[in-house]
């Protein structure tokens, strides 16, 4: 056996379909009769892959096994049909047969009587790799043509879906799943409840989805929008622009959809569905509504989770009392809860708590007078750390350099004249020049440097009077003015422990907080502690704060 020749096959068959199966098996048959009828020969092992498109290997299992094994030295050459079943992609084809060569490994492919141990076997093999590709991109134009032919006729392609089975090309109604599907539409339309109630409530009854883990609110709204629900057919939702990749992207307007109105038996009629799809638009903000949302609270997406970086997100409950109590959340503790590992070995959720709408405005408003109260001593801060910048950093005169530079360029033009008074020879003008233009690059070099050092200086102070002129404009404004207190803020970082940490725009120190909350929702005082610069008198929870600058 050491003598012996070490061979393996591979083939493959695209589609699954019996008629394939049958080739494919013929094929594995083929092989291994044949390589046995050689003596000199030792079966390895034929690989396949079955079901899967040859216009990319990324996909094929047994393809990319065999290319591991050969890098391991189990074979010497490998058997394949003819080019297009080893690959329709003219570069993987020529990528593999390369990489097999460099191990030592050829290949032969029969039909085509082209064998990569040969001299001219790539040369040959590019060839046929081409014309394997060309003849896969005319395949897959013929057949998305014949697609399209179908899809006007009303043949579904697709899968199974909430409510639905496809059979033979065509929808029939799942009576076991109707109901959800109905219950989705009520509970949206004539109770008025959001998308993500809806996901929770259905969890919450045991009731499972389909092709998806669990519901969410994107399940919810794919089943709200689907257009088969009220008996219509809409195709050509994806498209595939590459036939080698076969990657799949969301048709907008790339190429014309087929729509089919009245196509099979619905399940919610086309007043409910029709309401629905106003009640979506309705409820589904244009952009101009966003920004508008996004005004609506001075705080919005402004406020970060320490915890675990998310952001927080606003919690509006009505008390019994009738007056309205408003908080923020962690978005991972108000979507998963408290912190745990998933099923899928990832950590979700957090154990970061809610703030009081009160105690965010508390603690801005304490912020922004002390800012105001210590104005002078903040700015006279920054002054200093001006002054130490420019103590530590000088800023280096480039005038000497450009002086030596033009001092060097005279001398250049003088040793031209020298040439042509004979005084020196061509090759000394040649030398004495090289010599010149290396100095002159060095000190441009040294120029360059010092008027970047020059730079980051200068761009350090305008920074730190920028901060001063922001601080400035702080003043002119009432500091318990939440329009102001927008307009200033750049983040708030709520840790674990009652502590904030407040960021405002153009100042480079954040403030922190710690605050102590007390009293009921429906009757709050807030009281500030002793040492501090100011007093909030505000109808919130009782608020106590600590400041500190870091």
């Amino acid at each position: 056996m050491r003598n012996k020749l070490k061979v393996a096959a591979y083939c493959r068959v695209s589609t699954d379909k019996e008629d394939q199966a049958n080739s494919l098996s013929s094929q594995i048959k083929y092989f291994t009769e044949y390589i046995s009828g050689h003596s000199d020969w030792h079966m390895c092992e034929v690989y396949y892959d079955e079901g899967i498109s040859g216009t990319s290997v990324k996909k094929r299992f047994n393809f990319n096994r065999m290319i591991q094994d050969a890098a391991q030295n189990k074979m010497d050459l490998i058997l394949t049909k003819e080019v297009s079943r080893f690959a329709r992609n003219t570069v993987d084809t020529l990528s593999y047969t390369r990489k097999l060569k460099e191990v030592g490994v050829g290949v032969l492919f029969m039909n085509d009587n082209i064998d990569t141990r040969d001299s001219d076997g790539e040369l040959r093999l590019s060839i046929m790799a081409s014309i394997a590709q060309e003849e896969s991109r005319k395949t897959s134009e013929r057949v998305k043509w014949g697609q399209k032919r179908r899809m006007e006729q009303g043949v579904v392609f697709g899968r199974d879906m909430l409510g639905y089975h496809v059979k033979n090309g065509q929808l029939f109604i799942n009576p076991d799943e109707t109901d959800t599907v109905k219950q989705i539409y009520h509970k949206f339309l004539n109770e008025g409840k959001g998308t993500h109630v809806i996901a929770r409530e259905l969890r919450e009854a045991g009731i499972k989805p389909k092709r998806v883990k669990d519901w969410t609110n994107t399940s919810i709204l794919r089943v709200l929008r689907n257009e088969k629900y009220v008996g219509d057919l809409c195709q050509k939702k994806t498209f595939t622009p590459d036939y080698l990749s076969h990657s799949k992207k969301y048709n907008r307007g790339h190429e014309e959809m087929i729509y089919i109105r009245d196509h099979h038996e619905p399940i919610i009629d086309r007043d409910s569905w029709e309401k629905t799809q106003a009640e979506l638009s309705r409820r589904s903000p244009s952009d101009d509504q966003k920004t508008k949302h996004s005004n609506r609270y001075w705080c919005s997406g402004k406020i970060i989770c320490g915890d675990c970086g998310q952001r927080f997100v606003s919690r509006t409950k009505k008390l019994k009392i009738g007056s309205i109590y408003k908080a923020w959340r962690c978005y991972a503790a108000a979507t998963h809860g408290t912190s745990k590992i998933n099923g899928f070995g990832n950590r979700i959720g957090c154990n970061n708590s809610s703030i009081n709408e009160q105690v965010l405005l508390s603690c801005m408003g304490y912020v922004m007078k002390h800012i105001q109260t210590n104005k002078d001593s903040v700015i006279k801060g920054m002054l200093a750390e001006i002054k130490s910048v420019q103590a530590l950093e000088t800023d280096i005169d480039t005038t000497p350099l450009y002086v030596k530079i033009e001092s060097i360029n005279d001398r250049k033009r003088r040793a031209i004249d020298l040439v042509l008074d004979g005084t020196i020879t061509r090759e000394d003008l040649k030398q004495q020049t090289a010599f010149y233009d290396s100095e002159i690059k060095s000190l441009s070099q040294k120029i360059v440097e010092a008027e970047n050092i020059n730079a980051v200086h200068q761009k350090q102070i305008n920074g730190i009077q920028r901060y001063i002129i922001e601080i400035n404009k702080m003043m002119d404004f009432d500091s318990e003015n939440e329009l102001l207190y927008k307009e200033v803020l750049d983040k708030i970082v709520v840790y674990s422990g009652n502590i904030v940490v407040v960021y405002l725009k153009g100042v480079p120190f954040g403030v922190k907080l710690h605050y102590r909350t007390s009293g009921r929702r429906d009757k709050y005082r807030t009281v500030i502690d002793q040492q501090a610069l100011c007093e909030v008198d505000r109808s919130s929870r009782s608020v106590s704060v600590a400041i500190d600058r870091f």
